[in-house]
């Protein structure tokens, strides 16, 4: 029996990512970012939900206060559901027009960690912020092509963060000041794909996604690679692990750029990873 099964659904995702579990509302909420348009699995019912965004959407945090927090392309902004209602964005870039968020996650301690990128993908120009609770934004790290990411080890000693374009995965050690310097965790050969959205496990291994690799990873924290599983589709985008013991692993991927693409392209899966992994963090 395969270690994974399809989530049923009428839309494929044209770029899925951002995966979030809100113990809050038992649902586990994903982009698709060029769609652009906002997911929601309801975890009792199966019930699927999809909300059309104004512009591309890369990821979303709950908040303490009630709601969302999204990264948009033209900046952060809280997102309250039914009806849908979208505030002001707080922009870190807005002499770079050209730029979007991608990726992004809430730590344990009430900030968000996220990525920006040159939408058309032909410059170095994105940055890794921390958004602390009070809305100013932090520069942790500059220079990357697609950020992807973070992971937070559960000992809460270490952040990860992937720049896909390099085929590098980042490891930084968490200080109370911010990050230390950054090393190499894993470098992905040609054959590996591109590394993208990651998470940690409850025994502080990290899940790695890989785009064109059709496969996820679990790689030790020494970063020796532990096992993978195989996927049907190609690029596989993002990873989270959800329900009330978070024992229940789901993966996202993508169909954008593929004019061959399968049913299997775009499409959410949920995978036995034999496993539990860390609760989320939420926006203070």
């Amino acid at each position: 029996m395969a270690p994974w099964r399809k989530i049923e659904r009428d839309v494929a995702d044209t770029l899925g990512e951002g995966t979030l579990w809100c113990p809050r509302d038992g649902a586990l909420y994903w982009t698709d970012i060029l769609a652009p348009a906002l997911n929601r699995l309801d975890l009792a019912s199966g019930a699927i939900h999809r909300w059309a965004m104004p512009e591309p959407l890369g990821w979303v945090a709950a908040s303490r206060a009630g709601g969302l927090v999204g990264g948009f392309r033209s900046g952060v902004a809280r997102i309250t559901l039914d009806p849908l209602h979208i505030a002001e964005r707080s922009d870190p870039e807005p002499h770079l027009p050209g730029n979007r968020m991608n990726d992004g996650k809430a730590d344990a301690h009430g900030a968000i960690w996220c990525g920006t990128m040159d939408m058309a993908e032909a410059q170095d120009s994105g940055t890794l912020y921390r958004l602390a609770p009070d809305g100013t934004f932090q520069t942790i790290d500059t220079g990357y092509g697609v950020p992807n990411g973070p992971a937070f080890s559960p000992c809460g000693q270490w952040l990860y963060h992937a720049d896909s374009a390099r085929r590098v995965i980042y490891r930084f050690p968490l200080t109370a000041d911010g990050v230390g310097q950054r090393d190499v965790f894993v470098r992905f050969e040609e054959a590996d794909g591109y590394p993208d959205g990651m998470t940690c496990d409850a025994q502080g291994f990290l899940w790695q996604a890989h785009w064109d690799g059709g496969r996820i990873s679990r790689f030790a924290p020494d970063g020796r690679l532990d096992r993978t599983i195989s996927l049907p589709a190609r690029r596989i985008t993002n990873i989270a692990f959800a329900g009330e013991r978070l024992d229940r692993m789901f993966v996202t991927s993508a169909r954008v750029g593929l004019d061959d693409a399968n049913e299997f392209d775009g499409a959410l899966f949920e995978v036995d990873a034999g496993v539990a992994g860390c609760a989320p963090g939420t926006y203070a």
